[in-house]
């Protein structure tokens, strides 16, 4: 019989979120998004990189409330995006898909092992369970995560689905064919 240990809830850690903490009671202050729902304004969702270089709004000239807009390590369609464009394409208003990766992306800068040797020798942890999808070619895998969202059966067939590469020594997107 496996023992199941029930959480234990944690005090809030303030020390370490006190700058979020405050730059968020002067965000709140000037707040003016509360009339916005939860629909993509413009139609679109985004599929981008979680670098911390990339604005999607500002790069595609979109505001609160325009766009959803995914993000994860190298701008890859997981099944996670897959489920939530099927949400979003039903429920708020998406019916164009942009997958947007970008120059300079660490998962384009070498094979699956590399990445899992680098946290290893860095922390000494084991990441190897873990598909860390790195891009060895990233017009190809713009290629695949193209095709994989243009062939998912659960997303409407006149779901428009375009890839792009954001260049970020020139802030301009790329398009691709594909």
């Amino acid at each position: 019989m496996a023992l199941v240990r029930a959480a234990t809830p944690h005090e809030f850690p303030h020390d370490a979120f006190g700058d979020l903490l405050t730059a968020n009671a002067e965000y709140a202050q000037a707040y003016a998004s509360a009339d916005l729902t939860g629909w993509a304004a413009k139609g679109l969702a985004v599929i981008t990189c979680m670098d911390s270089r990339i604005d999607p709004l500002a790069v595609l000239g979109m505001r609160p409330g325009d766009v959803k807009i995914l993000r994860n390590a190298g701008a890859r369609v997981t099944d996670d995006v897959l489920r939530t464009l099927v949400l979003a394409t039903y429920l708020l208003g998406v019916d164009r898909v942009l997958v947007m990766p970008h120059t300079g992306c660490k998962m384009a800068s070498g094979e699956e092992e590399d990445i899992h040797q680098a946290i290893w020798e860095q922390a000494g942890v084991d990441t190897r369970s873990v598909e860390i999808r790195t891009v060895v070619d990233q017009q190809a895998a713009l290629v695949t995560d193209v095709t994989r969202i243009r062939a998912y059966p659960l997303l409407p067939d006149h779901l428009v689905v375009g890839g792009a590469i954001l260049d970020l020594d020139t802030g301009r997107i790329l398009p691709q064919d594909v």
